[in-house]
């Protein structure tokens, strides 16, 4: 029992420190530019058709998922180009780019850089040739006849309306006009109170993320006092547990209510403060369930991943891409932090780069399924292309271990 509140208390520290407070950050300075530019940088995309592939696996890049998830009801309004969707999606690494940025900057930068160019030269060609689209259209549509995939709308042809997309009305979006569902004497304040003090924990949790990168991410035992391991320790568990509140309780009673959407613009500071404390909760829950899955499971089964992976040989980076496949940032945050234990290789790490969307295939899956469907096969396809490749290629031409390449 000891052993496993050690592993529990370990996680909330971790996960908020090691990642939370860094997705905060970056999560609000997206959030500022957007509230600065009042929509601007979504009307620079819609208006530069050449560039827009570009601009979508820039957005892509971004640690998280929402700058993807912006590209998104664009493609559904008919404004961007199927490519520009595939190059978002493709460089999209979702809430995992948080886990490795803070444990594995080094294998980061290269995964990232790698992923980004292989997404956006997949998006032009897309655009420009096509691609095959056509035959991945007509093997979507022999598994649901009265499907209409539209992978191939946009080819060839420059930006234009989708047919498939004419809703009759107002296109949608994910911007939300209405607020808080619920509304009471108790809870509207205490959630409010909530919000501040979880920014004042975020700060902190940032010196100390920084203090722990610069040390070289060294082993932090579990402590109490105003020390490094103190402060650490309780740092970490109050902003976990001040995420989890905010996202099972506060998000009802502060802000929009909603989670994992995108917003055109905001309407004050505080709403953009709110909205990137609300998102950062959010995925405050996804890093802690990854952390406790992997711990977990490696605590009472006893498996070696490590071994597993190098019994698998070209195998893993294929398992890489086939982990990307699956919807969310869950299982990502997973292959992540495994990563990070130094039981992954970097083929593995980058093929599920280039193949996960996180969570901004979500509103695509929504709206349109199919074109979600043609989609993740094209990011498919260049992951394992690229991670059998550095399977091969990465040790013997660039004299690098695939093994805790880049692991602080």
């Amino acid at each position: 029992m000891n052993e496993l509140l050690t592993v529990l208390l370990e996680s909330l520290r971790d996960g908020y420190v090691q990642v939370s407070a860094f997705v905060a950050v970056t999560v609000l300075a997206f959030g500022l530019l957007q509230y600065w530019t009042d929509g601007a940088v979504i009307g620079a995309i819609e208006d530069n058709e050449r560039l827009q592939v570009l601009f979508g696996g820039l957005l892509g890049l971004t640690p998280g998922c929402g700058g993807a998830i912006v590209v998104m009801p664009l493609y559904l309004r008919g404004t961007v180009s199927f490519g520009t969707v595939v190059a978002t999606l493709g460089a999209t690494a979702g809430d995992s780019a948080f886990v490795i940025l803070a444990l594995a900057p080094e294998a980061a930068l290269y995964a990232y850089a790698i992923a980004f160019v292989a997404s956006v030269a997949t998006g032009y060609l897309v655009d420009s040739v096509g691609l095959g689209v056509s035959r991945i259209d007509d093997a979507v549509a022999r598994l649901s006849p009265d499907a209409t995939p539209d992978g191939g709308t946009v080819v060839n042809g420059g930006v234009g309306p989708n047919p498939t997309h004419d809703y009759g009305g107002p296109a949608p979006t994910h911007a939300h006009e209405t607020g808080p569902d619920r509304h009471s004497r108790v809870l509207t304040p205490l959630s409010h109170l909530a919000h501040v003090a979880w920014w004042g924990i975020a700060v902190a949790g940032l010196v100390l993320g920084s203090l722990y990168l610069l040390r070289g991410g060294p082993e932090v035992p579990l402590a109490l006092g105003v020390g490094f391991e103190g402060l650490f320790t309780v740092v970490g568990i109050v902003g976990s547990a001040l995420s989890l509140y905010l996202y099972a309780i506060g998000r009802h009673y502060v802000g929009e209510g909603e989670i994992a959407r995108a917003r055109d613009s905001f309407g004050s500071v505080y709403d953009t403060l709110t909205h990137a404390a609300m998102e950062t909760s959010f995925v405050t829950v996804w890093v802690l369930a990854a952390f406790l899955l992997y711990e977990y499971g490696v605590l009472l089964t006893g498996v070696n991943v490590a071994s597993l992976a190098a019994a698998a040989g070209v195998l893993a980076p294929i398992g890489g891409a086939a982990v990307g496949l699956i919807p969310g940032c869950g299982p990502q945050i997973v292959l992540a932090s495994v990563y990070a234990g130094g039981e992954l290789p970097f083929s593995a790490l980058t093929a599920n780069a280039i193949c996960q969307d996180g969570d901004a295939l979500f509103p695509l899956l929504a709206v349109d399924a199919k074109a979600a469907i043609v989609a993740s096969i094209y990011n498919f396809l260049p992951a394992v292309v690229v991670g059998v490749a550095l399977h091969f290629l990465w040790g013997p031409v660039f004299g690098m271990a695939e093994y805790g390449f880049g692991v602080l």
